[in-house]
Parts: C-alpha cells; sequence; structure tokens
C-alpha cells in the first residue's frame, strides 16, 4: 500500500520571476524542481505532474513550448509517470500553477523514528547561491535591451543557482536504499532559517546550526559584497535554495560521511530549551528568526 500526496505551487510574473531576464525554458524547470522539492521533504517519489498556465496576449506558442519543454526536462530527470498541462487566458501576466504528486509506502512511513536531541542536521548543498544570483541580475537588470545582455560571467554560478537549481534527484529513495531513514526532512525554499524553525515546530526539540558548518559556494562573500548583500543572510533568509534539510542519526554519522560526501552536517537537534540558534564560531548563540513574518507557536 501507499500514501499518495500531492503539492502545488504558484508562480506569478512581477512577483515570483521577472520575464526581463529569467529565460523561458529555465522558468518552466524550476517550476518543476520547486515542486519536486515539495514532495521529497515528505519522502516521496514522484509520480504525476500537473501544470496549469495562465497566458497573457503578449506570450506566443514558441514561447509557451519553451516553458514547456523546461517542465518536461524536469519532469524526466525526477521519474515522473505522466506530465499534463492546460492553458487558461491571464490579463495580469504570465502564472503557472504546478501541481506535483508523488507516493510513499506505507511500510516506509511505519519505519519512520521518532526525532531525537543528538539527531545530525545535513543539507544537499551550499546555500545562499541563489539570493545573490538575484540580486546579480536585479542589478544588471537595465542592461537587458533585447539585443544585448550585460557581461554576467563573474556571477554565473550564482545565476545559475537562481535561475535553474539543482535539486538532487530521487533524494528518498537514494537515502531509504543506503539505509538511512530521516526523522524530518524539510524544503529550503525560504531561507535556512525558515527550514530550522519548521524542523523545531514539528519536532518540539531544539535546533543548533553551526555558523562555519554552513556550506556556501565558492567567493560567496566577496560576490555578495561587492553586491551590497551579506552572504549569511542570503543563506538565512534568501530563499529559492532548492536544498532539503534532513535529520540523520547520531550513530550513523561515519557510515553517512562515507556514503554521501556531497551532503554537508550542519548541526545537530538539541533539547527543547536549547531553542533555535546559529552557533558562531566563538560559541555565541543568536537566536533565528525568519524575514517578514512570524511563525505562529
Amino acid at each position: 500500500k501507499e500514501k499518495v500526496v500531492t503539492v502545488s505551487k504558484m508562480f506569478s510574473e512581477g512577483l515570483d520571476f521577472d520575464l526581463v531576464y529569467f529565460p523561458l525554458k529555465h522558468l518552466g524547470y524550476k517550476t518543476g524542481v520547486m515542486a519536486t522539492g515539495e514532495l521529497y521533504s515528505q519522502l516521496c517519489e514522484a509520480r504525476v505532474l500537473s501544470i496549469v498556465i495562465g497566458v497573457s496576449a503578449k506570450l506566443d506558442y514558441q514561447q509557451i513550448s519553451l516553458i514547456w519543454s523546461g517542465i518536461t526536462e524536469a519532469a524526466g530527470e525526477f521519474g515522473y509517470k505522466k506530465v499534463s498541462l492546460d492553458l487558461l487566458p491571464s490579463r495580469n501576466g504570465l502564472s503557472i500553477s504546478v501541481y506535483a504528486t508523488g507516493a510513499v509506502r506505507t511500510e516506509h512511513i511505519a519505519a519512520l523514528k521518532a526525532p531525537s536531541s543528538k539527531d545530525l542536521l545535513c543539507v544537499t548543498g551550499n546555500l545562499g547561491a541563489a539570493y545573490i544570483g538575484l540580486q546579480a541580475l536585479e542589478n544588471e537588470k537595465t542592461k537587458f535591451d533585447g539585443k544585448t545582455q550585460p557581461d554576467l560571467e563573474k556571477y554565473k554560478r550564482f545565476v545559475s543557482a537562481y535561475l535553474k537549481p539543482e535539486l538532487k534527484a530521487h533524494f528518498p529513495t537514494l537515502l531509504r536504499e543506503a539505509g538511512y531513514v530521516p526523522s524530518c526532512v524539510q524544503f529550503v525554499e525560504r531561507g535556512l532559517a525558515d527550514a530550522m524553525l519548521q524542523i523545531a515546530s514539528d519536532t518540539d526539540l531544539g535546533v543548533k546550526v553551526y555558523a562555519d558548518r554552513i556550506p556556501f559556494a565558492g567567493d560567496s562573500f566577496d560576490v555578495a559584497e561587492g553586491l551590497g548583500a551579506d552572504a549569511m543572510t542570503a543563506a538565512l533568509n534568501g530563499g529559492d535554495d532548492a536544498r532539503l534539510l534532513f535529520t540523520i542519526p547520531l550513530a550513523s554519522y561515519e557510515d553517512f560521511r562515507r556514503d554521501f560526501q556531497e551532503f554537508e552536517i550542519i548541526g545537530h537537534l538539541a533539547l527543547p530549551e536549547a531553542g533555535t540558534v546559529i552557533v558562531l564560531p566563538d560559541g555565541v548563540e543568536l537566536p533565528v528568526k525568519a524575514q517578514g513574518w512570524n511563525r505562529e507557536e
């Protein structure tokens, strides 16, 4: 038997993306990535991807085809068995609604263990690059005039992280086949701080992340500073990173480091009174807050 899960995501022009600099094929691909990440956070493998595109008068058939090609690329990469598309007219610019359905076997749910205050926290890749890439694109936005484009070579890896984020394909199956069953998983799409707070809420435990263990892409700090931003703030509150934050038992540490060297261990769960904190290299613990909104207790 299986548990079937459906998640939905909405992407709106002017709010979630800007067509001045966002390639349409990358846009289609990114919508598939972000929906799939939500499925993976519930340890589901992908099954069905349903897309509804609200089309404004400024887009033609060729442009819609580019979006669709990005969606089908993501669907193939993440193993969707069925993909469907519906087109509707839109007066307010381009919008893309994504409905992703996945499933997890009931025996795999039964194998889940309760979270422990000693569980290690792992993340599937570097953080903050997508937000830095967005800042670079916004800074150069006026130079996209349809005929020429700005030189973004020094921002290449950051722009790529924002426009075409990477997600570890078949993440739930990879962990399961290696013998690891996370007690909790969060999709990091609104920043690390938000994911930490969600794990604390879901587990009723404290969460500690060590600042010097957070992975950053290459020269993130220098590039962010040049854009008037801060790499640590980008990682904590920037969003759009498409990473997975998950736990493994402390006893699995050595085996996990051998099997998944590309995943980073950045902290651990703790007793509830520890709170949700970032631990600085000098040992000072700073309470974590998610920018722009308040989580209900």
